[in-house]
């Protein structure tokens, strides 16, 4: 299974085919696969689980696309007869797994062929290898729940819900100022190519360059089945090996605390520190704005070192949560709750360098315009900012590198622009549309630094950001020179 016998059937096809009409080959795929599978693994819109698919993605825009089936595999064997079928049929195709992405068609597909991983999500440890196996179903809750008896965690998510899409994005933890991007710590991958083929992809193998590609390469680079991943000695849950929490700031303290965030982005070089800083602006029914900054600090120590959160600290807050956790706390606690179904929610990226105060100040500026200026169809917009140390990049390329290739600067952040329509409200106004194209302008990269996937607007041009951006279109070419994933399904522009 684990070879790339077959992979030559996707250069033997016409470059010049014609695609199939969506609809129809979405039918003609799930026919097949219906024969193949069963109507248990596949199921159409009048099978048992065929709405919870629908309904389970956190974005509304992807709620109101309506697959022509979904299939529920339990392993890799079912995702790669998918693949096949739907490479056969020329079928529009998504894949569903933590379902966080806000972008449209990015985890469901309108008349093609949705891949649930409802049923694959399990969580393992091998002590003789120190390694996790993750399947690709999973929530980073449920990884570091199952294996926090054992003492050891995967370098995941910081929110309890998100899924393994984000080490496709790179991913970003808790721990990668020590540890890097979450998808540094790839030992192994299975893969499944899009003409159905398995391979299975590590740093010294023939397939070393897709195994460097899928480290922020998203959903281009093949289907993951299997990732096996370095385990960190965590501790279990009674092991208060941190100490964090959240500081909650009014709006009076903002400015000042954008301005802290920026001075911890360009001088804290601790790899046990990591904060992150949020400013949430909602709009209530009559038109007002409150606006509130939680900064989420988190040190693996006893205390808080004031040498780097001493201003933080310093600053008039409303409340603080400062306690002894373990990292299974951390994990559970930081954002226990998935953000509510029924809303669409917008996103936008930028990455500013920690010498430039002025443009972690204008974000903030910027979005309050933007905000004061839509209000009548927002809910409310955020700014998230995460530092991303020297520490975090360097690890990285001593584990051979990725995709994203960050480089070194003294420490530079990533910025989250959110949004969140009213509730009910499913495609986005143009004048948001318009709004938000503004906002992205006024707040471009610093240059040299890549955009995060994981954060970014679809419309976006991350890879060209990367730098190994030369690398990704090379690899790509050489795995799917039909270039049949992006013409069938959405994701990263840019290959």
């Amino acid at each position: 299974m684990r070879t790339l016998l077959g992979l030559a059937l996707i250069a033997s096809h016409s470059l010049l085919h014609t695609d199939a009409a969506p609809t129809d080959a979405g039918q003609a795929a799930c026919s097949s696969l219906v024969s193949l599978l069963g109507s248990e693994l596949v199921q159409s819109q009048s099978g048992p689980d065929f709405q919870s698919s629908v309904d389970d993605p956190l974005n509304l825009i992807n709620n109101a696309l309506i697959p022509a089936c979904v299939v529920y595999p339990t392993n890799t064997t079912h995702v790669s007869a998918a693949m096949s079928a739907i490479y056969k049929a020329k079928s529009r195709y998504a894949v569903l797994a933590g379902g966080h992405s806000a972008m449209k068609g990015w985890n469901n597909v309108a008349g093609g062929v949705l891949i649930d991983f409802r049923d694959m999500r399990q969580a393992t440890y091998d002590a003789q290898k120190d390694t996790i196996t993750l399947q690709p179903g999973i929530r980073w809750v449920e990884a570091v729940t199952a294996l926090a008896p054992q003492g050891v965690a995967p370098i995941g998510g910081r929110a309890a819900h998100v899924g393994t899409g984000f080490l496709l994005g790179g991913g970003i933890s808790f721990l990668s100022p020590a540890r890097g991007w979450g998808a540094d710590n790839y030992r192994e991958l299975d893969v499944v190519l899009v003409n159905g083929t398995v391979v299975t992809v590590n740093a010294n193998n023939q397939y070393k360059d897709l195994f460097k590609a899928l480290k922020g390469g998203g959903n281009r680079f093949g289907i993951v089945t299997r990732y096996e991943v370095d385990a960190f000695h965590s501790g279990t849950q009674d092991d208060k090996r941190w100490v964090g929490g959240v500081i909650q700031y009014p709006e009076s303290s903002v400015e000042a605390v954008i301005k802290a965030t920026a001075r911890y982005t360009r001088e804290v070089k601790d790899p046990n520190a990591t904060i992150f800083s949020t400013l949430v602006s909602s709009v209530s029914d009559s038109g007002n704005i409150t606006t509130v900054m939680p900064v989420y600090v988190f040190y693996q120590g006893k205390e808080l070192p004031k040498s780097i959160f001493g201003e933080l600290q310093s600053i008039p807050y409303t409340s603080s949560s400062i306690s002894a956790m373990s990292y299974a706390d951390i994990v559970a606690n930081t954002f226990p709750t998935q953000d509510d179904h029924g809303s669409t929610y917008i996103y936008g990226s930028s990455a500013l360098s920690g010498k430039d105060e002025k443009a972690f100040l204008n974000v903030y500026k910027t979005n309050l315009r933007f905000t004061k200026d839509n209000m009548k169809q927002l809910n409310n917009t955020s700014i998230t900012l995460t530092p991303i140390p020297d520490s975090q990049i360097q690890f990285g390329r001593q584990r051979g590198g990725n995709a994203i290739d960050a480089p070194l600067t003294g420490g530079y952040a990533v910025v989250q622009m959110a949004q969140t329509l009213r509730a009910g409200q499913v495609e986005v106004p143009k004048s948001i549309l318009d709004g938000k194209k503004k906002l992205l302008d006024q707040n471009k990269p610093s240059p040299g630094l890549p955009l995060f996937l994981n954060e970014c607007d679809a419309n976006q041009n991350i890879f060209a950001s990367y730098g190994q951006y030369d690398f990704l279109k090379k690899t790509y070419k050489k795995y799917d020179p039909e270039r049949f994933n992006v013409r069938f399904t959405d994701g990263p522009k840019g290959l």
